[in-house]
């Protein structure tokens, strides 16, 4: 019997007891990734360091509140500690969770452990420092580039400087869309270096009613006492998630209301946009929500509407269309990738409220069959994206394939991309 590849699977952003929510598109496809036994990781994922578990703190309590080590889908996480210094973190962090890092992989290896390979999430700042791990360890490395690590982060000096050094460094690089590989090209990353992996949808969690105590959609809309059609805007409450022009799309839509998911420092500043509109009444902020009770939220709405400005894969899209909600995405990279049918929703025009609303009316002119919505989800599950992984952790280790030849094994290994609606990604 094969020993299945030991990964050690490093990244900032990871789920835990304290931050359900944290990161979950890494876990997600961890989750999968592992499930085929082939791979076996342990996650070390370094939280800042913070005296006071207090909720008054907000996120630095919830830091505090992290423990050192837990068990999350049958995964093994160790959450050292990193220091972060005020007013210099963006700049010192990759050298804190490198140091965080170190003391744990040796504590790791010391206590039996051994590992193939480094599976890194996000070029900056924890693909910087897994990049020093990996040299130290002597560990080949993969760093996946999921978005603002790409498309913001080298608009500054000191973070693309070694963000250039991870691409340089790295033995393979994934990017979730190809809006992102080509962003990675341009920062220097060879062509050939880069695959393309685009997340991927449970479609067992997400899907059209029943939920649990709800038996149909009408049912899920009482719940939430909708009787209007419906908008949801699923994601933080930061300013590239642009919630704010949504918002403003809704004065321009009088027969719809607009319920947005989600946490952030916008709160208030959104609620009072939605005051100062005269929208109060028809605009719901509902803060954070369980990722398992999403279903319910998508699948009550009449539509999903994503006006972000940079996104890598935008996981709540394919979320909204598994549970049969059509959605409305900005014009961005990654975007069109996602949506690429009318059943799936619209691309809007141009990424302004007035392009928002505009596309809101187009698809409701001729509203979308949700079952058409649900079943162009369904192609975008996780077996060829599991796969792909794989076959590059193999060929970066040096291991011999230990799997079937199945197609879609097949179709990662020799490094086709198409979509799976058949149109090239």
């Amino acid at each position: 019997m094969v020993q299945p590849l030991r990964l050690l699977t490093f990244t900032s952003l990871f789920p835990n007891s304290a931050q359900p929510n944290h990161g979950i598109f890494v876990e997600n496809r961890l989750r999968h990734l592992v499930a085929g036994g082939a791979v076996h990781s342990t996650v070390l994922a370094p939280t800042w360091w913070f005296p006071f578990r207090s909720p008054r703190f907000g996120t630095w309590g919830a830091y505090a509140r992290v423990p050192a080590r837990e068990e999350r889908h049958g995964l093994v996480i160790h959450h050292p500690r990193a220091l972060t210094v005020p007013k210099l973190g963006m700049n010192t962090a990759p050298y804190a969770l490198y140091r965080a890092g170190r003391t744990a992989l040796r504590r790791l290896i010391a206590e039996g452990q051994a590992f193939d390979a480094i599976d890194a999430h996000y070029l900056y700042p924890d693909g910087v420092a897994a990049l020093w791990l990996a040299r130290e360890f002597a560990l080949p490395l993969a760093i996946t580039a999921r978005g603002s690590d790409v498309t913001e982060l080298p608009d500054y000096k000191v973070p693309r400087r070694l963000i250039g050094r991870a691409i340089a460094g790295a033995d393979a690089l994934i990017a979730v869309s190809g809006g992102l590989k080509r962003r990675l090209v341009e920062l220097g990353a060879p062509e050939d270096r880069v695959t393309v992996l685009r997340n991927g949808i449970d479609t067992a969690q997400f899907h059209p009613p029943p939920y649990d105590g709800i038996g149909d959609r009408a049912a899920a809309r009482a719940k939430l006492g909708l009787t209007r059609p419906t908008l949801i805007s699923v994601g933080g409450l930061i300013p590239r998630k642009r919630h704010n022009l949504t918002i403003d799309a809704l004065a321009l839509l009088p027969d719809w209301d607009l319920l947005i998911v989600g946490a952030g420092p916008e709160h208030a500043r959104l609620a009072a946009q939605a005051a100062s509109r005269g929208l109060g009444g028809r605009v719901r902020l509902l803060g954070p929500q369980p990722h398992a009770a999403l279903p319910a939220f998508y699948g009550a709405a009449d539509a999903m509407v994503l006006a972000s400005s940079r996104e890598g894969w935008a996981n709540v899209l394919l979320e909204s269309m598994a549970c049969g909600t059509p959605v409305v995405a900005s014009d961005i990279p990654g975007n069109p990738e996602v949506v690429q049918t009318r059943a799936a929703g619209l691309i809007v025009g141009e990424n302004t409220a007035e392009g928002i609303a505009a596309a809101v009316r187009d698809l409701f002119a001729t509203p979308t069959d949700r079952a058409a919505t649900r079943h162009y989800a369904e192609a975008f599950g996780w077996e060829e994206t599991s796969a792909g992984q794989l076959a590059l952790f193999r060929r970066i280790t040096g291991a011999a394939p230990a799997y079937p030849a199945h197609p879609v094994v097949q179709h990662a290994i020799h490094g086709a991309s198409s979509h799976p609606s058949g149109q090239a990604a």
